[in-house]
């Protein structure tokens, strides 16, 4: 199947034939329709590709006299393509049917729409504010349009967030949050309870809404800070994708010794991340010494990053066109012999924990999420890989991948034991896949400096070590951005965290959040 087959069946189907078609780039196609096709559009594609809505968003051009733009984005994997379906909609009443009722993955993107835009999703059962809580802005006065205020003073209703209340004897429930132990982040979960086993969770987020999209506006290359700041433990993995949008838009061609130093950096991002989580689970399940041997993994990669760039979170180094700083041979020297140290003792924490009946019988068969409610929410990165589905944006979008042998890794079970697995195999893929590339690592510049900004848009991406991070940006004539869209793998998957739990016991959640891991910041942006 190929593009032009899809449009053949999206004609023959429903009749509907496209306004306009851009292809600007070769893994990006924009399909605008008639507002009263979009919907049947959207849920063509959902159906006929197999997808989620990876993203959904807006955009206000009425400056431009165009009122809104809507995107909601497919990804064509088989034709390795970014398929956009775009519509206008009018100003005076800004408003659209709502996908979320057969297209499941979108009703999120939808409550955000609407909180942030004023443009409301017609027949969305869910109207609950997502992000702004129960802050009260003057009428009309939405955050990411473009003539928003801030007010010098913001309002609040009594209105309550109303939740999911189970009925029945013995039916209780159980807050948590937001404020927790430790040093996460805030968040309420709301547990309703059946005797023991969980019977419903939800989850209530946004309270670290920063602004960060409208924080973008108007600002260039400089905002690769912001974009390292969006989620912390994720610094490298949202700078590269911010960056290679503002690269495609720029038409920059990044040096090839830049490319593989970045998939280097990425890899180094997953593996210490993926130790810490390894850890946190042995914790929630009272496994104190490869917790503790975890940790010094942890440490050491973390070490690692701080001699090779400067960060232990690998902070400051993607700029557009490349990197601010090379690997010298003392570096490359340093990461081989590391790399040799990471390798032997992270084998012997696997060891440990597959050694030990108890710890395997805690996490077996705990927090099993479904392939089908997976593959329904948008469940993506390792949760999704977790339980069968085998997506990861570096074998779909290959580049130098390809051809270092990279290989997906998956389980099927969809437990706590199902992620804890695919967080060991990909340790040890990036292992290898950090010495394919040294192996590889050609001579050369780290830096093409040579161009100049100018107006367009386009998305950029890649797989953090939670799963895909998007980035989609707009900008001017001087490169400057009037639209930044992010979009996080958490933002999705923390639903499939509440979908998760049912049916287990409450001292059962923290190892299943911690078999997640999502990010707070990320999702609240």
């Amino acid at each position: 199947m190929n593009f032009q087959d899809l449009l053949a069946g999206l004609k023959t189907r429903h009749n509907i034939t496209a306004i306009k078609v851009e292809e600007l780039y070769p893994d990006e196609v924009y399909l605008w329709v008639n507002s009263e096709d979009f919907r049947a559009a959207c849920e063509f594609f959902n159906k006929n590709l197999s997808v989620p809505a990876s993203a959904f968003f807006a955009q206000d051009k009425r400056v431009k006299k165009e009122g809104f733009s809507l995107y909601c984005v497919f990804l064509a994997r088989a034709l390795r393509k970014w398929l956009f379906v775009c519509v206008n909609i009018g100003p005076d009443r800004p408003q659209f049917d709502s996908l979320s009722r057969t297209i499941y993955s979108a009703g999120l993107f939808e409550r955000e729409i609407k909180e942030m835009f004023g443009i409301q999703p017609k027949g969305n059962p869910d109207q609950r504010c997502l992000r702004l809580h129960e802050e009260v802005w003057p009428a009309g006065n939405y955050p990411l349009r473009k003539d928003f205020q801030l007010p010098e003073k913001i309002g609040s209703t009594p209105a309550e967030y109303i939740f999911t209340q189970g009925e029945g004897d013995g039916i209780f429930e159980v807050p948590v949050g937001p404020v927790h132990a430790g040093v996460i982040g805030p968040g309420h979960f709301r547990f309703s309870v059946a005797g023991e086993p969980i019977i419903n969770l939800e989850i209530r987020l946004g309270f670290t809404h920063r602004g960060a999209e409208k924080l973008f506006e108007g600002k260039s290359n400089e905002a690769v800070n912001l974009a390292e700041c969006i989620s912390g433990d994720a610094a490298f993995g949202h700078s590269l994708a911010f960056v290679q949008a503002l690269e495609k838009i720029f038409k920059v061609e990044v040096p090839l010794r830049a490319r593989y130093i970045r998939a280097i950096c990425l890899e180094l991002e997953r593996m210490y991340n993926h130790s810490n989580d390894i850890g946190g689970i042995a914790v929630d399940v009272g496994f104190s010494f490869p917790a503790a041997c975890a940790a010094l993994i942890k440490e050491s990669i973390q070490s690692l990053n701080s001699g090779l760039t400067g960060s232990r979170f690998l902070k400051r180094m993607n700029v557009c066109g490349g990197l601010r700083n090379d690997f010298g041979p003392a570096q490359i020297k340093l990461l081989e012999d590391s790399i040799k140290t990471i390798r032997a003792d992270f084998r012997r924490l696997v060891e440990m924990l597959n050694s030990s009946v108890s710890f395997m019988d805690r996490v077996d068969g705990t927090g099993v999420l479904k392939k089908k409610t997976a593959q329904d929410l948008g469940i993506s990165g390792l949760a999704a890989r977790a339980c069968g589905i085998n997506f990861d944006l570096r074998k779909d979008f290959l580049g130098l991948y390809e051809i270092s042998g990279f290989k997906l890794c998956s389980e099927t079970s969809g437990d706590v034991l199902a992620r804890l697995r695919v967080r060991i195999a990909e340790f040890e893929e990036s292992l290898c896949l950090i010495k394919r590339f040294l192996g590889k690592l050609p001579a050369g510049d780290i830096l093409n400096s040579g161009f100049l900004p100018q107006a367009g848009f386009g998305l950029g991406y890649c797989e953090g070590w939670r799963g895909p991070i998007l980035y989609w940006l707009e900008t001017d004539n001087s490169g400057k951005i009037q639209r930044c869209k992010i979009i996080d793998s958490s933002f999705a998957n923390w639903q499939g965290l509440a979908y998760c739990v049912l049916g287990d016991i409450i001292p059962d959640f923290p190892v299943c959040n911690k078999s997640f891991d999502l990010s707070y910041s990320g999702t609240d942006l």
